[in-house]
């Protein structure tokens, strides 16, 4: 089968590789219908920073068909319609035995510590899996849910009054979807800036948000989510908040930032770092169909596997009008 393989830093390939075999009772065989290329997967491939066995075939993002079971006591069957959630915590620490597993210190991620959805076919453990409710949901909206999880727990970390305004940085998957989730829930104002005026325009325009300037806001907000990764843009909304305002980062930064501490301390700031996602996943698997419409305008047709290397490059660039790219195994 096609799949694609990470081979270190900046060595990503599409190549012929042997069929997964189920080799475990509790394991799931999915044919993978649509794949989402997340920005971490960008940011693997260029610093290498989650690398823990190579070769290895990425994609945490996925939606598929069951077509074999290791089982027949699971609770999936063949022809079933799945999404798979990407955590693999350890299960053992003290974080894990807290009930609190998104934050496990040894947590890895599918396409990281097993092999992913850029693939044909894939093989994972029926706990990562979720059944898809709706049988009007597409697999290309399916594909959707992992990050929407992403911004489901920003907005949850956040605790934005609805009443106020949010500022949404990046007009990427991420600021996307937390623009859309805000809008959905009601915020009063939701605001999105982005360097790439194409991009925040389409997005303002199907997640009910003002597309705005970060150097020119029309008035200082309550709140606001970090999703660039970007530490000059970091430091710009620091600087833009409302005193006392809160702030929600989820972006994915290259080395260690530099921004105006004292700017968080002298504006009694509120900072949460918001980590993958607690329970929000199966909230994500539920508002798939109410916001179809939207999820599919936010995505980009599914391409062959054989143009992810293009994609990977096209999603690097400044100037890419994309907001979420799909690949279709």
């Amino acid at each position: 089968m096609r799949a694609v393989r990470l081979h270190g830093v900046g060595d990503l390939r599409v190549e012929d590789v042997a069929e997964p075999d189920i080799t475990a009772p509790d394991a799931v065989k999915i044919r993978v219908a649509c794949a989402g290329i997340c920005g971490s997967d960008l940011h693997n491939f260029a610093t290498g920073m989650w690398l823990s066995r190579t070769p290895s075939t990425p994609g945490h993002e996925f939606a598929g068909e069951v077509i074999a079971v290791g089982s027949p006591d699971l609770e999936f069957k063949v022809g079933d319609r799945v999404v798979a959630d990407s955590r693999v915590p350890c299960g053992s620490c003290e974080t894990c035995a807290s009930g609190r597993s998104y934050l496990c210190a040894g947590m890895g991620f599918v396409g990281e510590v097993n092999d992913g959805g850029f693939a044909e076919m894939t093989v994972q453990p029926a706990r990562q899996l979720r059944r898809l409710p709706d049988a009007s949901v597409s697999y290309r909206v399916a594909a959707m849910a992992e990050p929407l999880a992403v911004a489901l727990h920003a907005v949850n970390r956040l605790g934005a009054d609805r009443s106020g305004t949010v500022l949404v940085v990046g007009a990427g998957p991420i600021g996307a979807l937390c623009a859309l989730v805000l809008n959905h829930r009601g915020q009063a104002r939701v605001l999105i800036a982005d360097r790439n005026e194409r991009r925040r325009s389409r997005v303002a325009e199907i997640c009910g948000a003002q597309a705005v300037d970060l150097a020119a806001l029309p008035d200082a907000p309550d709140a606001a989510i970090d999703a660039t990764g970007a530490p000059a843009a970091t430091d710009a909304v620091i600087r833009a908040l409302r005193r006392g305002g809160r702030l929600a980062l989820v972006g994915l930064y290259h080395g260690t930032p530099q921004v105006d501490l004292n700017a968080i301390v002298e504006g009694g700031l509120s900072v949460s770092g918001c980590a993958a996602f607690d329970t929000e996943f199966d909230d994500a698997v539920t508002l798939l169909a109410p916001l179809a419409t939207a999820l599919e305008a936010l995505s980009e047709p599914p391409v062959p596997i054989d143009r992810t290397i293009g994609l990977y490059r096209e999603l690097t660039t400044l100037e890419t009008g994309k907001i979420k790219a799909l690949i279709a195994p």
